[in-house]
């Protein structure tokens, strides 16, 4: 069953025009995940690593609100975190 509430939303992976979108509470623990027909997203959240805030309720989201400069500076985070582990793989 799954969770019903406001959380942010990732768009994790599109696969044959379906999307896995993984459900993340306000701690940042992912808490469940969506897959659902690409086609009932908003065409500005049809790419992976789309970051949204929406509700949830029996299982389809509601109320949804694209985040593009959250979406921005997680990637900024997520470049920095891999480009620190890949200095640290070439100091070996």
């Amino acid at each position: 069953m799954t969770a019903d509430g406001s959380f942010t939303c990732v768009v994790d992976r599109i696969v044959d025009g379906t999307t896995a979108v993984v459900l993340v509470e306000d701690d940042g623990d992912v808490v469940d995940q969506l897959d659902l027909d690409l086609e009932t997203l908003p065409e500005e959240c049809r790419h992976e690593g789309a970051l949204f805030d929406a509700d949830v309720s029996d299982g389809a989201l509601v109320d949804l609100e694209y985040r593009p400069e959250r979406e921005r500076k997680r990637r900024e985070r997520l470049q920095e975190k891999f480009d620190r582990l890949s200095k640290r793989l070439d100091e070996q």
